[in-house]
């Protein structure tokens, strides 16, 4: 039994969760001070550098929950698994974990070529994903900002795919999208905190993420959200140097292999 079993369904728990969890993780990173001991970018730099004013930037990211929790709600309706009594059939915990690994790298698979399909066609990067590139210097809340084209295809799709093919239930969804929510908040807040237990688990995190923001690093890091594999097998991975600034916090410079 789990908490929400006496209050709503699996299918609402993992259609609404994603959505609280991104605006409550982005929310805490917006309300921080300003920490500037611990920014990959300076305030300066953010406020000059980005093209795209923050209300346009909650409006896109809203539009976007919007979609995916209607696609989620048609999935959930079409895959639902329910026993005699009403009850949502329940594979074993370690099942459970190998559909969330599965679904991780269905993910990181989708979005890594997807992903990088963007960068490489010029017609869909000056109009689609260069709405995501407008953050030069990426904040958490505007993790999922992008154009809603892209959207559809790179996290929508990219989701459903990962659900799909793991063949999980939506109760096990609602801990697969939830983490992955966090990951890509947390990719995206531009502060390197110790004790950040992302940035200890994952080579592919808030620095290597920055990398691809950088003019330099668009060809590169182009893995999300989990790991770095797609990137290292094929020859765009971008090694980089995390350094202290002297008027304080980091810069994640590159370097060759």
């Amino acid at each position: 039994m789990v908490f929400w079993e006496d209050y709503m369904s699996d299918e609402a728990m993992g259609t609404f969760a994603p959505i609280v969890v991104y605006w409550l993780y982005a929310g805490i990173y917006q309300l921080l001070p300003p920490l500037d001991n611990y920014r990959l970018h300076t305030r300066k730099e953010e406020e000059e550098k980005n093209l795209v004013p923050l209300s346009s930037v909650v409006k896109g990211v809203l539009l976007q929950q919007l979609v995916q929790a209607t696609v989620a709600q048609l999935l959930f309706l079409l895959t639902s698994s329910v026993d005699a009594s009403g009850k949502s059939v329940q594979p074993s915990i370690p099942v459970q974990t190998l559909q969330i690994l599965l679904a991780m790298f269905v993910m990181d698979t989708w979005q890594y070529f997807v992903h990088r399909y963007m960068h490489q066609n010029k017609f869909l990067y000056r109009h689609v994903h260069s709405q995501h590139h407008r953050l030069v210097v990426p904040y958490a809340i505007g993790a999922l900002y992008n154009h809603p084209l892209e959207g559809l295809l790179l996290d929508t799709f990219g989701g459903a795919l990962s659900f799909l093919v793991s063949g999980m239930t939506a109760r096990t969804a609602v801990i697969f999208f939830c983490f992955a929510v966090i990951k890509t908040v947390d990719d995206h807040c531009g502060l390197w905190l110790p004790g950040n237990i992302f940035h200890i688990l994952f080579q592919n995190n808030t620095a290597y993420h920055d990398i691809h923001h950088q003019l330099q690093g668009t060809k590169y890091n182009y893995s999300q959200p989990f790991f770095s594999i797609w990137d290292r097998l094929l020859g765009t991975h971008m090694p980089y140097n995390l350094v202290k600034r002297p008027d304080g916090g980091f810069e994640a410079r590159l370097k060759k292999d």
